[in-house]
């Protein structure tokens, strides 16, 4: 599993590396995935969105501000990261393969 994050389909202001870098992480999801697959290995990528940590703290990025543009009107829980990576790696994910997922409360509008 590979964590990316958002920026890796929607650039975000004042994250030009993560911007640029994070995309590629998603073609070697796909890539990867094909290779690796037959052999009874899933790879897959998550995407977190905005998600109340630290490292939003030290991008000065206004908590309220940001919630109010997202559908859930909320940041996420890092807990809740946590589960959607816990379950692609468990046997029920088991048939989920190459796919890049966004646990984001529907900040993104391209797919």
């Amino acid at each position: 599993m590979i964590v990316t994050s958002i920026s890796a389909r929607e650039p975000l202001p004042s994250l030009m590396i993560s911007n640029a870098l994070r995309p590629g992480l998603h073609g070697l999801v796909s890539s990867l995935s094909r290779e690796v697959a037959g052999d009874g290995v899933t790879v897959n990528a998550i995407m977190h969105g905005y998600t109340a940590t630290e490292r939003l703290q030290d991008l000065g990025i206004d908590d309220a501000k940001v919630a109010s543009q997202i559908p859930a009107r909320r940041l996420g829980r890092p807990e809740e990261f946590a589960a959607l990576a816990t379950f692609l790696a468990s046997e029920s994910a088991a048939y989920i393969c190459g796919q890049v997922i966004a646990c984001d409360g529907g900040f993104l509008r391209s797919n």
